[in-house]
């Protein structure tokens, strides 16, 4: 009979893992399809995006951080590539995020003419509107303003020939003040309402590069916000001590803007918030976890590491420094204790059409689930050290 209650509590355990990890793949899934067009300025992909994503707050019983809306709007300059996405070199027709990408502030070019060597690695077109740069990897970004010139990236590893004459028609359209929003949502606390305990990502990705090639964006950062919304899940059915606030970024790729706006224009104020923990990258985790800030804040980071030690979520939690390389960044710069960890090993796409949902493993979403479930129990109970303005 112990055998059998045994095994069941077995069974139910993994099946419980298996929801989740379920749960969190759909969203994955859903946030890099192409109806979504890769969560950024054209055919809409960021508004749907916070717009779903506002919905599954709203689908979880979430109130708005502010108590009236959970879309926080904020404004930016941005080039975008809507259209024609077209270039031929040595006569021949190449795929867009495939074999080249374009730069990302370039301006809308059609030319044609031969290439010069401008340099050991990129040629120059004959009536120098164009560069070519050869890559080993091809990473794209966004531009919040157009250059003179039209430049493109080409990988050096499938186009081994040298670039001799170019045939280029692209689009590039500057809009300005793009609206974008950050989506804020919360669960009150039951003893100290007014103490926050913040999780946040971003759900902004690069878009799409003309109108038949988009960047999924699955581990940058659909795992993210997949990590946090069942985070949103769980402390909607489990309350705290503290209240948990809840915040999903736009304008991350191009400069952190989504934070930075937060951070000047803040729903609750920012002395009360005790502690935010910043998730991007989230995917794999098979080398285990870095965690920014961990130098900063060594108690706190002591904790995390005492919680794992003693549970096994990851294989090891790596330290390091202050970076402004994610929302984190702001807040730290306001005087709010602040960490950002992102997972390591598994798949090397980045920043690039290669980062799909379907090469996601998500092997160490649950476990991460866990560890900031309890990281934040602790938090409340661990006594607060004396930052600035706390």
């Amino acid at each position: 009979m112990k055998i059998f209650f045994l095994l069941f509590s077995i069974i139910i355990f993994f099946k419980a893992n298996a929801q989740d990890i379920s749960y969190n793949r759909k969203i994955v899934d859903t946030l890099t399809s192409t109806a979504f067009w890769g969560r950024g300025y054209t055919k809409d992909g960021m508004k749907k995006a916070a717009d779903f994503l506002s919905d599954q707050f709203k689908i979880q019983g979430l109130k708005p951080l502010d108590g009236k809306n959970f879309h926080q709007h904020f404004s930016y300059n941005v080039n975008t590539f809507p259209g024609k996405m077209e270039v031929t070199i040595n006569n021949k027709k190449l795929v867009p995020g495939i074999d080249f990408i374009v730069w990302a502030g370039s301006k809308t070019i059609k030319t044609k003419g031969k290439l010069e060597k401008n340099d050991s690695t990129s040629y120059i077109s004959d009536d120098r509107k164009v560069l070519v740069s050869l890559k080993s990897k091809l990473t794209w970004d966004v531009a919040s303003e157009q250059n003179e010139f039209a430049a493109i990236d080409l990988d050096k590893n499938r186009f081994i020939e040298i670039p001799k004459n170019i045939k280029i028609n692209i689009e590039a359209i500057l809009i300005e003040n793009f609206d974008a929003a950050n989506i804020c949502a919360m669960v009150k606390g039951n003893e100290k309402p007014d103490s926050f305990i913040f999780i946040t990502a971003h759900y902004d990705h690069l878009g799409g590069m003309g109108n038949e090639t988009y960047f999924p964006g699955a581990n940058d950062n659909a795992s993210g916000v997949a990590l946090l919304l069942s985070l949103s899940k769980y402390y909607t059915a489990h309350p705290q001590k503290y209240s948990i606030g809840f915040i999903l970024f736009a304008g991350e790729e191009i400069g952190l803007l989504g934070s930075k706006y937060y951070t000047e224009h803040p729903l609750v104020p920012l002395k009360n918030i005790r502690f935010l923990t910043n998730t991007d990258l989230a995917g794999t985790g098979i080398d285990g976890i870095t965690v920014v800030n961990a130098t900063e804040f060594p108690k706190e980071f002591a904790l995390m590491n005492r919680i794992n030690d003693e549970q096994k979520y990851v294989s090891v939690i790596s330290a390091r420094g202050k970076a402004a390389n994610s929302d984190h960044y702001w807040f730290t710069e306001k005087a709010v204790p602040s960490f950002f960890f992102y997972t390591k090993g598994g798949i090397a796409a980045y920043h690039d059409v290669f980062d799909k949902a379907v090469t996601l493993p998500l092997n160490e979403q649950a476990d991460l689930q866990q560890l900031v479930i309890k990281f934040n129990e602790g938090l409340q109970y661990l006594k607060a050290p004396l930052y600035p303005d706390h």
